[in-house]
């Protein structure tokens, strides 16, 4: 079998295909992959490290507004379908998944309209533009909320989770909370901002560092790389406390994430189908900078279940966070229902699902 992925522009978008493609992997050892993407793309650097086949097309998005942009866009868009043809072509695909993003665009219209079997994967509970045009060509549309299925076609869509999801099932959490060196038997809160952090969450946790000593539980707190100096500096001139361990980074997150109680993060699509595949609580703190505010949209869907509370940016404080991370690891009652609730919305085999999908149109 012979496939062709494409997607890019965030992590969001390319990690979930990677997933997809080890899954495959674990079932077709003679499988042949090809990646599309773009040549500035985080997809390039990602995509090649992982050893698979890479080719690459120009395109941009289009802008909000009227815009000459938009023009040069639709050119661009013009340029690689026909350069996608091309490489489906050379490559013989047998099929083409687009895991989001503008790049997908071209590629995954460009399959639809050579007659090769087509899947996308929406992510978000709020679609991108790109699925959206391209819903009306495509075989097959995975979505991973429900709350996505009212904007495209019923007959084609499914519900199948994010392939991430099942990469933190079955991970050892004890040895995630040996790696950083938590107390048996304490409770714990993981508060991360994201791979490269958010400084209005670093502002309010070191609003709260002189209180964390008195609680009874520990606090594992993510800077990001950039913000991880600065963050010592200021958490150094407050009192210590040896309930808090301060990281710029963490490599074995799926570990750390089956090994603590509650997370307080922002509400990519992929972290929450990793945090509910793990059944955990969490406090979502949407990012309010991303496109058609999808990330609040993404953390409703948890808080309307009961699986997580959101707290706005707008509405951030050191002391507003304190006061929700108390209200779930001091209340046995309340953990125990955001468990149950996150349990029940996640997807632990996504990949094993999106593939089974991919399957019924080859």
């Amino acid at each position: 079998m012979r496939i062709v992925v494409s997607g890019g522009g965030t992590g969001g978008h390319i990690y979930p295909a990677l997933a997809l493609i080890k899954e495959i992997k674990r079932n077709h050892a003679d499988v042949e992959f090809l990646y599309i993407g773009t040549e500035k793309g985080l997809e390039k650097k990602i995509v090649e490290r992982e050893g698979i086949p890479f080719k690459s097309i120009e395109i941009t998005g289009f802008k909000r507004s009227l815009s000459f942009e938009n023009i040069k866009t639709i050119m661009r868009f013009l340029k690689g379908v026909n350069k996608s043809r091309r490489y489906l072509k050379e490559f013989k695909a047998d099929v083409v998944i687009g895991s989001g993003g503008f790049v997908c665009g071209p590629v995954v219209y460009a399959a639809a309209k050579s007659n090769i079997p087509t899947v996308i994967h929406e992510q978000n509970s709020l679609p991108g533009i790109t699925n959206k045009f391209l819903a009306r060509y495509v075989d097959k549309i995975a979505i991973c909320f429900e709350e996505a299925r009212s904007f495209f076609p019923e007959n084609k869509t499914v519900l199948t989770g994010n392939p991430r999801a099942s990469e933190v099932v079955g991970v050892d959490g004890a040895k995630g909370r040996a790696s950083l060196g938590l107390k048996p038997g304490k409770k714990s809160v993981l508060i991360f901002g994201g791979s490269r952090g958010a400084k209005p969450i670093n502002d309010a946790v070191l609003e709260m560092i002189n209180s964390i000593d008195q609680k009874d539980y520990e606090v594992i707190y993510v800077t990001g790389e950039v913000h991880y100096e600065k963050v010592m500096m200021e958490a150094g001139k407050t009192r210590k406390s040896d309930k808090l361990i301060i990281k710029p980074f963490i490599h074995n997150m799926p570990e750390v994430l089956a090994g603590v109680d509650l997370i307080v993060s922002r509400a990519g699509a992929t972290s929450l189908a990793e945090i509910t595949a793990l059944g955990l609580p969490s406090i979502l703190i949407p990012s309010p900078y991303v496109t058609a505010n999808h990330q609040e949209k993404n953390a409703k869907a948890l808080s309307d279940s009961g699986a997580a509370l959101v707290l706005l940016e707008k509405d951030l404080s050191g002391k507003r966070l304190e006061e929700k991370i108390d209200d779930i690891l001091l209340n046995s009652e309340n953990l125990n229902k955001m468990k149950k609730a996150s349990k029940e919305l996640g997807i632990p085999d996504a990949a094993q699902r999106l593939y089974k999908l991919m399957k019924e149109i080859v």
